[in-house]
């Protein structure tokens, strides 16, 4: 078989029935299944790659995520991870922005941004320039308050695990990727930086902005250090600004994304957790660390 088509349900909300995955395999014309985790994950298979409509009728509008990936080389030796939305529930700035009573304002241009309305970079400068003058216990606050998406850390760990390089490499701040990068486990961080007089925020961020084009060339550059073909490569994120290292990973997943990123990426998460990237590149549940 040339593909396989993941099935992952949402661990809280959902199971995944035998009758729907039954019901799958007649629509793609599959092999027998493969259980990656009982009522959870299943791999299906498949000469061809699904047509979506014949998916989606089979699925029947459940709760369940739907990843098809070619049968070889599923495993990666890269891990990409933007950070905002993706390996946190939110977007730090934004919370940042609730300190100075702003948080509605520049949460609407984070939105316009990362749905790709307006330049990622211009948004950016544009957001820091409100926050001038807020005291800087503003970011220790922020950070007292910011949760991390369940499944990060076993992504991260199961992955490095099996002799992946993960990379946390976001549009957001230094001062929080490093705590990220740190607590999860990922082997490097890169993002921009704001900056401070030592007591308050001065408006600015540090130049050069790391934006799509930045973070498509730390996908390149990470897979050049490993001796990694792109097709070996595994990049996730929600964001418009996540869209170029998406296309060109070996596996680019839109996880929970703004709508322009979910309709362009290869695939997509919308209802599981971090755990469905590990399913996607064949895991069981079993060597999943941190399970």
């Amino acid at each position: 078989m040339t593909y396989v088509l993941t099935l992952v349900a949402a661990r809280a909300a959902t199971t995944l029935p035998a009758a729907t995955i039954a019901r799958v395999r007649e629509a793609i014309d599959g092999a027998p299944p493969d259980i990656l985790s009982p009522g959870e994950a299943v791999d299906i298979p498949t000469r061809a790659i699904p047509d979506p409509a014949r998916l989606a009728a089979a699925l029947e509008g459940a709760a369940i995520d739907a990843i098809t990936t070619p049968a070889r080389n599923r495993r990666k030796g890269l891990l990409v991870a933007d950070m905002d939305s993706t390996i946190v529930t939110s977007e730090t700035l934004d919370e940042i922005a609730a300190h100075a009573g702003l948080k509605e304002r520049i949460a609407e241009i984070t939105r316009r941004s990362m749905n790709g309305e307006i330049d990622f970079s211009d948004a950016l400068r544009e957001r820091v320039a409100m926050l001038k003058g807020l005291a800087l216990d503003a970011l220790e606050k922020t950070w007292a308050r910011t949760e991390l998406t369940p499944g990060a850390r076993e992504l991260v760990a199961t992955m490095r695990a099996h002799n992946a390089t993960t990379a946390l490499v976001s549009g957001g701040f230094t001062f929080f990727t490093g705590r990220v990068a740190q607590l999860v486990g990922f082997d490097t961080h890169r993002a921009n930086t704001l900056l401070d007089d030592g007591a308050t925020l001065t408006g600015e961020v540090g130049e050069p902005i790391l934006d799509r084009d930045a973070k498509l060339a730390a996908l390149r550059e990470l897979a050049e250090a490993r001796n990694l073909r792109l097709t070996a490569t595994l990049a996730v994120g929600d964001g418009a600004n996540d869209l170029a290292m998406l296309r060109e990973a070996g596996l680019g997943v839109a996880f929970r994304a703004k709508p322009i990123v979910a309709e362009q990426a290869r695939a997509r998460v919308d209802h599981a957790d971090l755990r469905a990237l590990l399913f996607a590149q064949g895991y069981r549940a079993a060597e999943i660390v941190g399970e």
